[in-house]
């Protein structure tokens, strides 16, 4: 139900643009209607005023026929930037849905290119409706039109258009079948070569330290030979079909002109009906022959208005807003969560419950790739649960809206990726009218305002893509000021203290401590002992299951006491202190 529902509100976006979609309708009417001028023009000159020889007959019939040229040249340019325009709004209606599936979808395990799709396919439709293909589309229907007209001046002459008509629909029904794998592949093809440059973009440094620029190259090059296979097969297709129906129409103009004489010559019709059936059935052609050249665009803007139907039917569904709730002030819970890994059924977290009340914080310590940072990304709502609930007081997240939530809590991941704006934005989370008193309140939280007033231009210093102004020690500490913007009520720390010195990390410590002084709850995946002093809590996260929770020092104690089994086939384990190295490894 909630799928269904979804779809109908999408296709509501483009209901929503009936309005303009029957301007365009009433507009193509028109137009067809004035595109008999010519041939009727043509009629009435040879079998009119030739025979007649009245100038004024000529000059008459020839200033209308201007006159409904520049009215149909009108409505043309009219029916054309109603097209553009209307191909902007849809572009309006969905680039918020858009950009809400590029932030998510990556949430559900589809990340790269695939995540990105949702804008490309926007913008695909958009280019679509901007061309020639939605007219010629417009104008099909209205070949009857014309060929009842070609019909009027001879049967024969009208059933030979009509053929020619059937000929070039079939053509069009091929291609669109032909052209079906070849596009599916080309959309691909596409995807993986894009993820190729950007994945090595990313990893330019190590690229360029280790030397294996080159292979990195070579697996670039045969993605690219792909994508040209792959357009290569698609533009033979279009490209072959829309010059088999080119030739074909004219083949079927010159048989129309042949016949016309022919029947001409025995007086069966006049000699301005060889001049109108050749225009007539010229309009009647030519708008299959426009279609097919833009067909490779109509399969694009087809294919990518199913993906986005389909990607954002779940978004719309699962987004509606829920009731305003208060604000948390009391506890964090978890009951028997669940993880599986995003996009696969694989389980990394296994049935964790444990509560924490307002004003303490717990570290989460365990051996890598224990579950740690899934236990975060649970937490913080960014990975659905397979199972269970995570609770702020007595609301489960999804009872929140992700606006709402984000307002009470604060989350570095282990990645810290900052925006292109200045640090001020950052901290803010880039609120329309942040207070600057806020700003500052989260920079001194998180012990960096000294910092940040020494850069060249303070909180309005730029930080460029991805922060990289900055060390990565600043961009954590940043990060961890934005964490704590607004004082939120939870606060998850993933590996705050990886790139941090002495000094960061008392300033870690520091910020831990006030946020349990003003009531809020810090949950800090740790694998340095050092952030242990500002915690009253532990779990222990062993095989994605919750070993033990419970006041830091009990915890610490058993930990130290009953050391951790080493993996199969591994030295023995450590003992004392060397137990709890080990129980704080890096998190998966």
């Amino acid at each position: 139900m909630a799928e269904r529902s979804g779809k109908s509100e999408f296709k509501s976006l483009f209901g929503s643009l009936s309005g303009v979609g029957w301007a365009i309708v009433l507009i193509s009417c028109v137009v067809n209607v004035l595109a008999l001028t010519g041939a009727i023009y043509m009629l009435q000159v040879y079998d009119r005023v030739l025979s007649s020889r009245s100038v004024p007959t000529l000059v008459a019939l020839s200033a209308l026929a201007i006159g409904l040229y520049f009215f149909q040249g009108a409505l043309e340019v009219v029916r054309t930037q109603l097209m553009v325009r209307l191909g902007s709004r849809v572009d309006q209606r969905l680039r918020d849905s858009a950009y809400r599936a590029v932030v998510q979808l990556p949430l559900k395990g589809r990340t790269g290119e695939e995540s990105l799709q949702p804008v490309r396919d926007v913008d695909t439709i958009r280019g679509f409706m901007a061309s020639q293909g939605p007219t010629a589309i417009l104008d099909i229907p209205w070949m009857p039109l014309y060929i009842a007209f070609v019909f009027a001046l001879h049967p024969l002459l009208g059933w030979i258009t009509s053929g020619g008509a059937v000929v070039l629909i079939v053509l069009t029904l091929v291609t669109e079948r032909l052209a079906t794998k070849p596009t599916i592949a080309l959309v691909g093809a596409a995807g993986r070569r894009m993820a190729l440059a950007e994945a090595s973009s990313r990893n330019a440094e190590v690229l360029q330290a280790m030397g294996f620029g080159q292979r990195a190259m070579q697996r670039f090059a045969a993605a690219s030979t792909d994508h040209l296979v792959a357009q290569e097969r698609l533009g033979d297709v279009a490209g072959s079909f829309s010059a088999v129906s080119k030739v074909f129409r004219l083949m079927i103009q010159s048989a129309l002109l042949g016949l016309g004489a022919y029947l001409t010559i025995k007086g069966e019709m006049s000699a301005g009906g060889i001049i109108a059936t050749s225009v007539a059935a010229s309009r009647a052609l030519a708008p299959v022959e426009v279609a097919i050249a833009n067909w490779k665009g109509f399969r694009a803007a087809r294919q990518s208005y199913a993906r986005l139907e389909a990607v954002l039917a779940g978004l719309l569904a699962a987004n509606l807003a829920p009731l305003l709730l208060p604000a948390p002030r009391r506890s964090v819970s978890l009951e028997n969560v669940t993880v599986a890994l995003p996009g696969t059924q694989r389980v990394v977290l296994n049935g964790v419950s444990f509560r924490l009340e307002a004003g303490q914080a717990a570290a989460v310590i365990g051996p890598s790739a224990a579950g740690k940072s899934t236990l975060a990304r649970a937490v913080a709502g960014v990975w659905p649960l397979s199972r269970g609930v995570v609770r702020l007081d007595a609301a489960a997240l999804d009872r929140w809206s992700v606006e709402e939530r984000g307002r009470h809590t604060g989350y570095l991941p282990q990645g810290i990726e900052l925006f292109d704006g200045t640090i001020a934005e950052n901290i803010s989370r880039f609120e329309e009218t942040p207070e600057s008193s806020a700003i500052i309140a989260a920079a001194q939280a998180a012990d960096v305002h000294e910092m940040i007033l020494k850069l060249p231009d303070g909180y309005e210093t730029r930080l460029g893509d991805r922060g990289t102004a900055l060390s990565a020690g600043q961009r954590q500490r940043i990060g961890l000021a934005r964490a704590l913007y607004g004082d939120p009520f939870l606060v998850i720390l993933d590996e705050p203290n990886s790139n941090l010195d002495a000094e960061g990390e008392a300033a870690l410590a520091k910020a831990v401590l006030g946020i349990r002084g003003r009531g809020g709850i810090a949950i800090v995946i740790a694998h340095r002992p050092s952030v242990l002093s500002a915690v009253d809590m532990v779990a222990v996260i062993t095989g994605g299951q919750l070993a033990s929770f419970g006041p830091k020092d009990e915890v610490l104690r058993k930990t130290v006491r009953q050391p951790p089994v080493p993996p199969f086939g591994s030295a023995p384990g450590p003992a004392g202190g060397a137990a709890l190295s080990l129980v704080m490894e890096r998190p998966m």
